[in-house]
């Protein structure tokens, strides 16, 4: 069971550093995602760029997974009520921000259950 968890976390927190690192090199691409619910556009851009990364980094180093997933899941929440749903009422972008709610919704529910996993192995 315990390489299983790990072999998940690992799967779990790679593409999480990938799109951390994709906030600072593809900024223009990001900003085009911003909604106008989204403060301090670019210094949030990439306060969450360095987020994900520390996610990354805290699951992949295996050491407070469950705060780094607690934190996770709120970003993810953040990210679904600030882009993801305002984006459904652009008809432009609906599609693409309904696929991508449901991604979020899905990672969300990820890292929290990652999170209960760790709390309840006292990891």
């Amino acid at each position: 069971m315990k390489k299983l968890i790990t072999i998940g976390r690992i799967l779990f927190a790679v593409p999480f550093g990938i799109l951390g690192i994709n906030h600072f090199i593809m900024r223009d691409y990001y900003l085009g995602m911003l909604t106008s619910f989204v403060p301090g556009m670019g210094f949030t851009l990439l306060l969450v760029g360095l987020a994900l990364i520390a996610v990354c980094v805290c699951l992949l180093i295996n050491r407070f997974v469950k705060i780094a997933c607690i934190l996770l899941a709120f970003l993810l929440g953040l990210f679904i009520i600030t882009i993801h749903i305002p984006n459904l009422f652009d008809p432009a972008k609906a599609t693409v921000a309904l696929i991508e709610l449901m991604k979020d919704t899905a990672l969300m529910g990820g890292a929290l259950i990652i999170a209960g996993i760790y709390d309840l192995e006292k990891h």
